[in-house]
Formats: structure tokens, sequence, C-alpha cells
């Protein structure tokens, strides 16, 4: 993260008033102490620059700038060098107080609007001064993108104020920054092989094998790398067959605990479902939310999210395996729930978690949209592959190629243990 250019970087520009918090935002965002901040107007004389990973959009840069408004002996200049940053920006923040939106925002808004950047609108300070219906209606109505409000001196509101902003991101920023990562591609040397333990059962589509299975295939050989097919009874024969140990084992998630027992320590192996939380979502915030099943109890609601509508066969993996090893690894009495389609239920906080199918028919966008739904609603989320690996014991196991991965679901894990 450290090593990419400021070039390659999503470019968020914060833009507003002197002394409307643009400085307080950045160091919300960041969770540092980045930027100066003062009751002081004009504390900021110059543009900012904070560069940082913004998961899971990535590697981005916050320009800070001075307020449009400032009328000191240096504001002509300060001005000038605030409007110098539309040149850079791929993303316009317009700060702002409730009720307060005139020259200055208007000012910011047609320029971000005339280069055609995507703007945000965040209402600042409803610690003092709440938004009025009319005054957020009347912002929707400018062509803004998405409006927020933000409190960045209550302690506790930060996590629903930043995965509302980042939810905003995702829905706006450029299709460019949304570039998804390596399937297999970073996992596996050139000539090496992967091995792909496919089921072979009711729920696999006759003559073909499903969309995950292919794109893992087709990546790798964009990678130079060869692919072994096989199913789940054929695996530990053909493994004692191969001369060199395979780079990585890929399995169908049904199959994961018998896929452990039969691969050596030393073999890289994860699931089909565990490269898709990657390929199409935040994979951490995944593996943190994975850590809550410990945590289930009597009577906890269970949101089972499947992203497109499909015949269920007798035995299902959503609607019946999943709930069945839930309560049996749980033994709570747990009330699960399945949802198919785009759209969450609109009583989302009232679930203890949400469990995401693989997403192989959304785009990373929709995905990483969901994944911050949920975080903004407090509600913790994993995915298929992810819970069946933890109820069968083996997640740490699978999780291995994926260090950060591993380590956020390490610390989630404690930090529920130390609750």
């Amino acid at each position: 993260m450290e090593t990419v250019p400021k070039s390659m970087r999503l470019q968020i520009a914060l833009f507003g008033r002197t002394n409307v918090g643009k400085s307080s935002f950045l160091n919300l965002v960041s969770g540092q102490d980045v930027a100066i901040t003062s009751p002081v107007p004009g504390t900021t004389t110059d543009v900012v620059e904070k560069t940082m990973e913004l998961l899971p959009l990535g590697p981005v840069v916050f320009l800070d700038t001075a307020g449009l408004d400032d009328r000191s002996e240096l504001g002509a200049l300060r001005i000038h060098k605030t409007k110098l940053v539309f040149n850079r920006a791929d993303v316009a923040v317009i700060l702002c107080e409730a009720q307060k939106w005139g020259a200055p925002e208007e000012e910011i808004l047609g320029e971000a609007l005339a280069r055609k950047i995507p703007v945000i609108a965040v209402v600042n300070k409803i610690d003092l001064a709440r938004p009025g219906a009319d005054f957020l209606t009347d912002l929707k109505g400018k062509g803004i993108s998405a409006v927020i409000a933000a409190d960045c001196v209550t302690s506790g509101l930060r996590e629903g104020v930043v995965a509302h902003f980042k939810q905003a991101l995702i829905e706006c920023c450029p299709e460019d920054f949304l570039s998804s990562p390596p399937l297999v591609g970073d996992l596996l040397r050139p000539g090496s092989v992967a091995v792909l333990i496919v089921p072979i059962d009711l729920q696999a589509p006759k003559g073909r094998l499903i969309l995950p299975q292919v794109q893992t295939i087709r990546d790798a050989l964009d990678n130079d790398g060869s692919v072994l097919v096989v199913k789940e009874r054929e695996y530990a024969h053909m493994l004692d067959e191969l001369k060199t140990p395979p780079g990585l084992v890929v399995c169908d998630s049904q199959v994961v605990m018998k896929m452990v027992a039969d691969t050596p320590q030393e073999i890289p192996c994860t699931t089909f479902s565990i490269l898709f939380s990657r390929l199409k979502g935040d994979m951490q915030l995944l593996a943190r939310g994975t850590a809550a099943i410990g945590a289930l109890k009597d009577g906890d609601r269970i949101l089972i999210a499947e992203a497109c509508s499909h015949h269920a066969a007798s035995d299902d993996i959503g609607r019946v395996k999943i709930p069945r090893w839930l309560r049996q690894f749980t033994g709570a009495d747990l009330q699960v729930e399945v949802s198919s389609g785009r759209d969450y239920p609109e009583n989302l906080r009232e679930y203890a978690l949400v469990i995401h199918c693989g997403g192989c028919m959304l785009t990373r966008r929709e995905i990483l949209s969901r994944m911050e739904i949920a975080a903004r609603a407090g509600v913790p989320v994993t995915n298929y592959g992810m819970c069946i690996s933890y109820v069968q014991g083996v997640l740490e196991r699978v999780l291995t190629p994926f260090p950060a991965a591993l380590e956020a679901f390490r610390e989630a894990k404690q930090s529920r243990l130390a609750r």
C-alpha cells in the first residue's frame, strides 16, 4: 500500500467553508490525527494530502482544502490552491452544516458537475444541529450522488459514519478504481498446478461446471498455471500420484472438511467461495463477521442472503444445510430466514448475522455496496464459504493463503471472547 503511486490512487477532495469540519472529518475517516483542527477559521492553510488504504476501495489520497469563504490576508491564495484541486479530484466531498447551503457550496458543486466529478455531500456537526427533511431533499435534487450526516466528536459513532461514507464512495467512484483483485493468479507460481475439487452431486448442473469453477480455471490458465480437476473421492489418490505438490488446492465448501483432512499442512488450500469473497467483496470485513457465529444465542435472527433466485434442491446449501450446520455448531435455537434478490429486507438491523452467497452473479460494486449496507446497520456479515469452514472447524486453515483476512478473523474472535 505504501508503494502505490499517488497517481494510481483514488483522489478524494474535501471542500467546504472555513471551520465546517473538513479536517475533523478527515481525521474521523482515517482514524488518525492527520490534520490540525481548531475552532479558529482558516486553520488549513494549504492542501493537506493523506494517503491511506480505505478498504474495500484500496489505496486513496484525501485532499483536505482551505475554506472557499476564507477572507483572511492569505485567503485569495488559499482559494486559488483549493480550486486547483479540481484538476486532480476523482470524487468531490462537500462538507456543510445543517440548513447552511449557499454561494460557496454552489460554487464547488457547479465546478464539480461541470467536470463530471461525482459529488458526496456531508452534513457535518449534527451533534449541534440536525438537518431538516426539506434541506436533505433539496440537496438530493442538486445532482449530488449521496448525502450523509456526520458527527465527528461524539464517541461511538465513527463506524456508522465511515461505513455510510464508504458505501457512498463505492456507488459513485469511477469504475477504474473498483477493479477486481486476482482470483488465484497471485497464489500460483507460473508452471505450478492448482487442484480443484469439484463434487458432482444433485446440485451440480448437468453437463457443465458452475461459474466460480470455470472462472478459477481460466484465471489459473491466464497466469501460466495448470489445473487438475477431480472429485472429492479421487482427490487423495491423485495427490499421491503427483510428483510435485500442487501450488494450491481449491474445493467446494461442502467438502472442505474432507479436503483439509487429505491435504498436507504445507500445501495452501481454500474454497471457491472464499476466493470469491476477495474477488467480489471485502474479504477482511467478511472474516471479521464470521467471528460473530461463535456468539449466536437462542432467538437470534440469521439472514441467508442469496443474490439470485434459483430452484432450491431438497438439500439446498443456503436453505437447508447452512441452517442445520449453524444450529448443530451453536446448539442454539436460531431463527434463520432467506432473502433472494438484490435487495436486503428493510428490517436489516433486527438480524444478528447476514450470511451472503458468493455473489458470482453480481458485480463487485454491488457486493461491496451490500457489505457496507450491513456494516451501516451494525450487522456482521460473512459468506457461505467462510461460514461453512468455521462451523466445520477449518476456517483458519483455509484462510492461510490470505494473511490479512486471517488476522482480521483472529482479532475479531479475540475481541468477542474478551467481552
